[in-house]
Protein backbone atom coordinates (compact mmCIF):
# COMPACT_ATOMS: atom_id res chain seq x y z
CA UNK A 1 0.00 0.00 0.00
CA UNK A 2 1.69 3.35 -1.03
CA UNK A 3 1.09 6.90 1.20
CA UNK A 4 -1.04 7.96 -1.16
CA UNK A 5 -3.92 5.14 -0.26
CA UNK A 6 -3.32 4.77 3.35
CA UNK A 7 -3.69 8.82 3.25
CA UNK A 8 -6.92 8.38 1.24
CA UNK A 9 -8.07 5.63 3.49
CA UNK A 10 -7.31 7.04 6.70
CA UNK A 11 -9.31 10.15 5.53
CA UNK A 12 -12.46 7.71 5.09
CA UNK A 13 -12.39 5.89 8.17
CA UNK A 14 -12.00 9.44 10.01
CA UNK A 15 -15.15 10.36 8.41
CA UNK A 16 -17.39 7.43 8.77
CA UNK A 17 -16.33 7.90 12.61
CA UNK A 18 -17.29 11.10 12.38
CA UNK A 19 -20.83 10.65 10.30
CA UNK A 20 -21.19 7.99 13.00
CA UNK A 21 -21.01 9.64 15.90
CA UNK A 22 -23.04 12.56 14.52
CA UNK A 23 -25.52 10.05 13.72
CA UNK A 24 -25.44 8.94 17.42
CA UNK A 25 -25.69 12.26 18.76
CA UNK A 26 -28.83 13.20 21.58
CA UNK A 27 -31.11 15.82 19.50
CA UNK A 28 -32.94 17.77 21.64
CA UNK A 29 -35.63 19.87 20.13
CA UNK A 30 -37.93 22.22 22.30
CA UNK A 31 -41.91 22.33 21.66
CA UNK A 32 -44.97 23.70 23.13
CA UNK A 33 -45.78 22.86 26.43
CA UNK A 34 -49.07 22.29 24.92
CA UNK A 35 -48.08 20.13 21.95
CA UNK A 36 -49.76 16.74 22.17
CA UNK A 37 -46.73 13.95 21.88
CA UNK A 38 -47.36 10.59 23.00
CA UNK A 39 -44.26 8.30 22.73
CA UNK A 40 -44.51 5.30 24.80
CA UNK A 41 -48.60 5.05 25.06
CA UNK A 42 -48.34 5.77 28.63
CA UNK A 43 -49.93 8.56 31.12
CA UNK A 44 -48.27 11.66 30.47
CA UNK A 45 -48.94 15.75 30.70
CA UNK A 46 -51.19 15.35 28.00
CA UNK A 47 -53.69 13.02 29.64
CA UNK A 48 -53.69 14.74 33.12
CA UNK A 49 -54.58 17.97 31.36
CA UNK A 50 -57.30 16.36 29.29
CA UNK A 51 -58.64 14.13 32.00
CA UNK A 52 -58.88 16.92 34.95
CA UNK A 53 -60.21 19.79 32.29
CA UNK A 54 -63.22 16.98 31.54
CA UNK A 55 -63.63 15.77 35.26
CA UNK A 56 -64.03 19.41 36.03
CA UNK A 57 -66.39 20.77 33.29
CA UNK A 58 -68.49 17.66 33.97
CA UNK A 59 -69.08 18.46 37.93
CA UNK A 60 -70.45 21.60 36.88
CA UNK A 61 -73.26 20.00 34.19
CA UNK A 62 -76.23 18.66 34.27
CA UNK A 63 -78.66 17.73 37.26
CA UNK A 64 -75.29 16.65 39.77
CA UNK A 65 -73.60 20.05 38.53
CA UNK A 66 -76.46 22.07 40.39
CA UNK A 67 -74.18 21.36 44.20
CA UNK A 68 -72.28 24.44 43.54
CA UNK A 69 -75.74 26.47 42.16
CA UNK A 70 -77.60 25.02 45.24
CA UNK A 71 -74.80 26.62 47.48
CA UNK A 72 -74.72 29.84 46.45
CA UNK A 73 -78.48 30.14 46.45
CA UNK A 74 -78.30 28.94 50.27
CA UNK A 75 -75.20 31.41 50.69
CA UNK A 76 -76.00 35.03 49.43
CA UNK A 77 -74.31 34.28 46.09
CA UNK A 78 -71.31 33.33 47.97
CA UNK A 79 -69.04 30.83 45.70
CA UNK A 80 -68.29 27.01 47.56
CA UNK A 81 -64.83 26.78 48.59
CA UNK A 82 -62.99 23.05 47.34
CA UNK A 83 -60.15 21.10 48.83
CA UNK A 84 -58.66 19.09 46.39
CA UNK A 85 -57.75 16.10 48.70
CA UNK A 86 -55.72 12.53 47.65
CA UNK A 87 -56.07 11.29 44.24
CA UNK A 88 -54.99 7.34 44.81
CA UNK A 89 -52.52 5.78 41.73
CA UNK A 90 -54.00 2.31 41.72
CA UNK A 91 -53.25 1.03 37.93
CA UNK A 92 -49.91 -0.80 36.77
CA UNK A 93 -47.70 2.26 35.94
CA UNK A 94 -46.11 5.24 38.02
CA UNK A 95 -48.28 8.28 37.22
CA UNK A 96 -47.04 11.50 39.08
CA UNK A 97 -50.62 12.31 40.83
CA UNK A 98 -49.54 15.61 42.17
CA UNK A 99 -49.23 16.75 38.68
CA UNK A 100 -52.72 15.66 37.97
CA UNK A 101 -53.86 17.06 41.59
CA UNK A 102 -52.39 20.85 39.82
CA UNK A 103 -54.18 20.66 36.85
CA UNK A 104 -57.42 20.03 38.79
CA UNK A 105 -57.01 22.62 40.75
CA UNK A 106 -55.95 24.95 37.90
CA UNK A 107 -59.32 23.44 35.96
CA UNK A 108 -61.36 24.59 39.30
CA UNK A 109 -59.57 27.86 39.49
CA UNK A 110 -60.02 28.32 36.16
CA UNK A 111 -63.96 27.53 36.25
CA UNK A 112 -64.38 31.11 38.20
CA UNK A 113 -67.48 28.83 40.01
CA UNK A 114 -65.59 27.65 43.19
CA UNK A 115 -62.84 29.23 45.75
CA UNK A 116 -59.85 26.16 45.82
CA UNK A 117 -57.53 26.50 49.36
CA UNK A 118 -54.43 24.57 49.97
CA UNK A 119 -54.01 20.86 50.61
CA UNK A 120 -53.01 19.91 54.31
CA UNK A 121 -48.75 19.85 53.12
CA UNK A 122 -49.13 23.06 51.67
CA UNK A 123 -50.72 24.42 55.09
CA UNK A 124 -48.52 23.45 57.19
CA UNK A 125 -45.67 25.91 55.33
CA UNK A 126 -48.44 28.65 55.25
CA UNK A 127 -49.19 28.71 58.87
CA UNK A 128 -44.99 28.17 60.03
CA UNK A 129 -44.20 31.17 57.99
CA UNK A 130 -47.84 32.88 59.52
CA UNK A 131 -46.56 32.17 62.73
CA UNK A 132 -42.98 33.32 62.46
CA UNK A 133 -44.55 36.76 60.77
CA UNK A 134 -45.89 37.33 64.63
CA UNK A 135 -42.28 37.58 66.03
CA UNK A 136 -40.53 39.08 62.80
CA UNK A 137 -42.96 40.88 61.10
CA UNK A 138 -44.43 44.45 61.64
CA UNK A 139 -47.57 45.00 63.30
CA UNK A 140 -49.16 46.47 59.50
CA UNK A 141 -47.85 43.63 57.65
CA UNK A 142 -48.10 40.39 59.11
CA UNK A 143 -50.72 38.01 58.70
CA UNK A 144 -53.65 37.72 61.15
CA UNK A 145 -53.87 34.47 62.79
CA UNK A 146 -57.38 32.57 62.30
CA UNK A 147 -58.18 33.84 59.29
CA UNK A 148 -58.17 30.73 56.93
CA UNK A 149 -61.32 30.00 55.00
CA UNK A 150 -62.31 26.58 55.37
CA UNK A 151 -63.42 24.59 52.42
CA UNK A 152 -66.71 23.09 52.46
CA UNK A 153 -66.01 20.47 49.86
CA UNK A 154 -63.01 17.96 49.13
CA UNK A 155 -62.65 16.53 46.03
CA UNK A 156 -60.86 12.61 46.05
CA UNK A 157 -60.56 10.38 42.77
CA UNK A 158 -58.18 6.91 41.86
CA UNK A 159 -56.69 6.31 38.89
CA UNK A 160 -57.14 2.68 37.52
CA UNK A 161 -55.68 1.03 34.21
CA UNK A 162 -56.37 -1.92 32.35
CA UNK A 163 -53.43 -3.08 29.91
CA UNK A 164 -53.89 -6.18 26.76
CA UNK A 165 -51.16 -6.84 25.04
CA UNK A 166 -50.54 -9.38 22.19
CA UNK A 167 -47.09 -9.16 19.85
CA UNK A 168 -46.55 -5.54 18.88
CA UNK A 169 -49.75 -4.54 19.76
CA UNK A 170 -50.75 -2.95 23.07
CA UNK A 171 -54.11 -1.22 24.30
CA UNK A 172 -54.06 0.41 27.56
CA UNK A 173 -57.70 1.47 29.10
CA UNK A 174 -57.41 3.97 32.02
CA UNK A 175 -60.57 4.94 34.14
CA UNK A 176 -60.35 8.25 36.40
CA UNK A 177 -62.79 8.32 38.87
CA UNK A 178 -63.56 11.31 41.31
CA UNK A 179 -66.10 12.07 44.15
CA UNK A 180 -66.65 15.71 45.87
CA UNK A 181 -67.77 15.12 49.15
CA UNK A 182 -69.83 18.02 51.73
CA UNK A 183 -66.65 17.82 54.37
CA UNK A 184 -69.74 18.62 56.94
CA UNK A 185 -72.14 15.57 56.38
CA UNK A 186 -69.87 13.45 54.09
CA UNK A 187 -72.56 13.27 51.26
CA UNK A 188 -71.50 12.87 48.13
CA UNK A 189 -72.29 15.88 46.01
CA UNK A 190 -71.30 14.53 43.01
CA UNK A 191 -69.30 11.79 41.18
CA UNK A 192 -67.87 11.30 37.73
CA UNK A 193 -65.53 9.68 35.45
CA UNK A 194 -63.15 9.86 32.82
CA UNK A 195 -61.98 7.01 30.28
CA UNK A 196 -58.55 6.71 27.80
CA UNK A 197 -58.23 3.76 25.46
CA UNK A 198 -54.90 4.06 24.08
CA UNK A 199 -53.46 1.35 20.72
CA UNK A 200 -49.95 1.37 20.51
CA UNK A 201 -48.44 -0.53 17.80
CA UNK A 202 -44.44 -1.24 17.39
CA UNK A 203 -42.88 -2.40 14.26
CA UNK A 204 -42.32 -6.12 14.73
CA UNK A 205 -39.10 -5.89 13.02
CA UNK A 206 -36.34 -2.59 12.56
CA UNK A 207 -33.25 -2.38 10.71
Amino acid sequence: MNTRTGGVRRAALLLAGTLMVSACATQVTRVSPDQQIDLSGRWNDTDSRLVADALIRESFQGQDGSWAARYMEAHGGRRPTVIVGSVRNGSMEHIPVGTFVREIERAYLSSGQVQVVASNEERGEVRAEREDQQQNATADTRARLARERGAQYMLQGDIQSIEDREAGRRVVYYQVDATLVDIETNEKVWTGQHRIKKMVERPRFRL
